[in-house]
């Protein structure tokens, strides 16, 4: 494409919302977009349209005049979406995108079959609802360095995983550019592993931090306060991973071959059992994947 190509954005969620913004400023038109569902969904849509000057469409009703459709809605509705979409208008020639990190654009056969050119494009990044930015909105995590600033939405730095027909492919890239994005190459084979990589980096990584919460409240810290106090270290802890990576970072009892002290542990989350069950995994991670002292000893106590 030589001109900059006019865009149909497909769900109004948390993606579809921080993509549209950051595609109207870097001054692409958003020719539409397009919501699934009735109520909450319609009001997403037609928010969001307003705010980058489209048109919010029922897909039942839509027409593609873009020449870019990028679906931004759940891994579970992209084939009948895109499907209800094949159906719509002339598609050769037209490029069509989704964002799901686990799916291939093998999952755009239809659209394929009207001539369109495929393409999976997912931002290895965050969304969460009432998010001021895509990568955080917490001041006091700026020191490190790591995190996005900012009012709006912003794709700056974000890396993009992307495969499918090669027209397409050079399409997404071209757009990922003017983002800010950084665009990178991934075998569709390699796409549900790619994902699974980024659930630990952020799902999981949030689902470790809820559990520190109820650790705490077993030491008779609030789950308020039990975050106000450990934001220093997990500050430390990431900067640490990002100079020196994970061998570089690591520290602690397990580091340390501190038998006794795990011991403890362990005991102690008998009043907690699901974090004694994370302890206990990420534990054995460690001692698999981590520098320490003792090895064999601490591998045997996690073991029994």
């Amino acid at each position: 494409m030589h001109r900059r190509p006019r865009i149909t954005i497909v769900g109004a969620g948390n993606l579809g919302t921080a993509l549209a913004m950051c595609l109207h400023r870097a001054g692409y038109v958003i020719d539409q977009v397009v919501f699934r569902n009735s109520g909450a969904s319609r009001r997403r849509a037609a928010a969001l349209a307003k705010r980058v000057g489209a048109r919010a469409v029922d897909v039942a009703r839509a027409t593609i005049d873009s020449d870019v459709v990028w679906l931004c809605v759940p891994d579970d509705a992209v084939a009948k979406v895109e499907r209800s979409l094949a159906q719509k208008s002339d598609w050769k020639g037209r490029v069509a995108l989704h964002s799901s990190g686990a799916l291939a654009s093998d999952e755009m056969a239809a659209l394929r079959g009207r001539g369109a050119l495929a393409a999976s494009v997912h931002p290895l990044m965050t969304f969460v609802a009432g998010s001021r930015q895509a990568g955080s909105s917490r001041t006091d995590l700026l020191h490190t360095g790591l995190l996005h600033t900012g009012s709006q939405p912003s794709l700056a730095g974000v890396p993009f995983a992307i495969e499918g027909d090669a027209p397409a492919v050079r399409a997404s890239r071209a757009i990922v550019k003017e983002l800010g994005g950084k665009a990178y190459t991934i075998r569709r084979q390699d796409k549900v592993a790619y994902h699974a990589w980024g659930t630990f980096a952020s799902p999981l990584l949030t689902a470790l931090l809820a559990t520190t919460e109820h650790v705490a409240a077993a030491a008779g810290v609030n789950r308020r306060e039990a975050k106000r106090r450990m934001l220093p270290i997990l500050q430390q802890t990431l900067a640490n991973y990002a100079a020196r990576g994970a061998a570089g970072a690591f520290s602690g009892p397990i580091v340390r071959g501190d038998v006794e002290t795990i011991r403890r542990h362990l005991r102690v989350l008998r009043k907690v059992p699901e974090a004694g069950e994370v302890y206990a995994a990420l534990a054995k991670a460690a001692v698999r994947y981590l520098p320490g002292r003792r090895k064999p000893q601490v591998a045997r106590l996690l073991n029994k």
